[in-house]
């Protein structure tokens, strides 16, 4: 049997179902999991497996888990679908050496995946992630995957049923004053995007809470109405028709793992999630005054730098990926973690993305300030200097990444869009630092077969007129 090899991208390995993402293929990758464990000496450890409302994500993490029993080790299985955040705050919970995802987060429709996740919840670090990937056999070798059947695993109690929710409500319950958002005054509209979000809100606010209403929160694995589930201006347009019908406070959006979190503003708008990023370190330095540093990858914008500086709290930055910012904020003792794609995490909960805990922090900003979103934002931009920010994606012939790597990798230029480069860095891609504080991106995704660039700079001109140059120089 001739497959692609299974390689982990920025999270985790992802493949379109039937064509690479197969029960041979996922079989194979947990026994890479269970092969590492066992070199690392966590034979008999406990892993959890959770599932999202994919097409046959169930059936996947039952493959998945049968594998894990049949190398001995006792497996947590989720009754229901889940958001991955939940998932991992189950192996924190239960003390279990890790778990496995099945989802392929805001990947189109034909799309699957295989998340890890350590001990404690978060992104393996690059170094785990290789262990992993080496200790996946080859797919000619599907003799060596020890497969126990699901029936015997569960008579022997090597897989057991879990309900995911129990724990990780319980921790929301110790994060957050729910009783002071149940009573809130404001409307709050969600969109689950038919993925393992939906729901969740609702359970936490109150199911009868009527200032709190759902689109999308049923479990439709086709996403309709959508190019994929992921929480990003051009997916919104119906969040956005409804909150300014509806005349709501806010709207907030989760991707299909409910780990990244989209928002609307009160008057329908795109909030960028570098602003949503700087709005959660004000909350928790000013409002909730915690200090600690701040994780961000280099995506991430200069606003979270900028009001950092305030604070007096030091900023750390990383490459794009949980994988670098989870490690960074265990070592660092990070107050706040974030990217540019909407994923955040918080001292005290998880060092890995959580959409619903961070939607409920912001809910809890507005509670606290009495103030909506845009009254916010201005107030922040009046405090560290006006902002505005843009990304693309764009597609490329495979058979030329190479070639625009190299062209990008070795451009040197003096200026971009009318401003003076001041240096280069290439933490993550490569990133062109330019007068007044502008800067532009141009990196290829870890996911998808996508070219992004990133640009941040004062208005809206010199955005635009950077992402044109940068794209000049891709050569797209």
């Amino acid at each position: 049997m001739a497959v692609s090899p299974i390689k982990f991208g920025t999270d985790g390995w992802r493949g379109i179902i039937a064509q690479d993402f197969t029960f041979d293929n996922v079989r194979l990758c947990a026994q890479g999991v269970a092969n590492y464990h066992l070199e690392q000496g966590l034979g008999g450890q406990a892993i959890v497996v959770g599932f999202d409302t994919r097409f046959a994500s169930r059936e996947f993490a039952v493959a998945t888990a049968e594998v894990l029993a049949g190398n001995g080790f006792p497996v947590l299985l989720a009754e229901k679908t889940s958001p991955t955040p939940v998932m991992s705050f189950n192996i924190v919970s239960a003390g279990a050496a890790g778990g496995v995802m099945i989802t392929a987060s805001h990947n189109p429709k034909q799309w699957n995946g295989f998340k890890y996740r350590t001990y404690y919840g978060g992104s393996p670090s690059s170094s785990v992630i290789e262990g992993i990937e080496s200790k996946i056999p080859l797919a000619q070798e599907m003799s060596v995957v020890r497969n126990a059947s699901y029936a015997d695993a569960s008579n022997s109690g090597l897989i057991r049923l879990i309900d995911p929710d129990i724990s990780y409500l319980k921790q929301v319950q110790d994060l957050i004053d729910l009783e002071r958002l149940r009573q809130a005054d404001m409307m709050v509209v969600i969109d689950g995007m038919h993925g393992a979000g939906g729901g969740y809100f609702p359970q936490i606010l109150g199911v009868n809470n009527p200032n709190i209403s759902e689109l999308r929160s049923g479990i439709n694995p086709s996403f309709p109405g959508m190019q994929n589930p992921e929480p990003v201006e051009h997916n919104l347009g119906w969040l956005s028709k409804v909150v300014r019908d509806s005349d709501a406070t806010m709207g907030l959006a989760l991707d299909g793992d409910a780990d990244r979190l989209g928002v609307i503003n009160e008057d329908g708008e795109y909030i960028t999630s570098l602003q949503v990023f700087a709005l959660l370190a004000y909350y928790f330095l000013e409002i909730r005054g915690l200090t600690g540093p701040i994780i961000k990858s280099v995506s991430v914008g200069r606003m979270a730098l900028r009001i950092a500086k305030q604070y007096g709290v030091p900023v750390h930055e990383t490459g794009v990926g949980f994988k670098y910012i989870a490690p960074m904020m265990m070592e660092k003792g990070g107050l706040l973690g974030g990217e540019e794609s909407g994923g955040y995490a918080f001292r005290g909960h998880l060092p890995e993305r959580d959409g619903v805990v961070s939607g409920l922090f912001l809910i809890d900003l507005l509670a606290s300030t009495g103030k909506n979103l845009s009254s916010l934002i201005k107030e922040l931009c009046v405090k560290i200097g006006p902002h505005y920010y843009e990304r693309i994606d764009l597609a490329f012939p495979e058979n030329q990444r190479q070639e625009i790597e190299t062209r990008v990798a070795s451009t040197t230029p003096h200026s971009l869009g009318g401003l003076l480069v001041h240096s280069i860095d290439t933490l993550d891609g490569v990133r062109f630092n330019l007068d007044e504080d502008a800067w532009v991106m141009v990196r290829f995704s870890g996911t998808e077969p996508l070219l992004r660039i990133y640009s941040e700079a004062d208005n809206v001109r010199q955005v635009r007129g950077l992402l044109e140059a940068a794209r000049g120089i891709a050569g797209i």
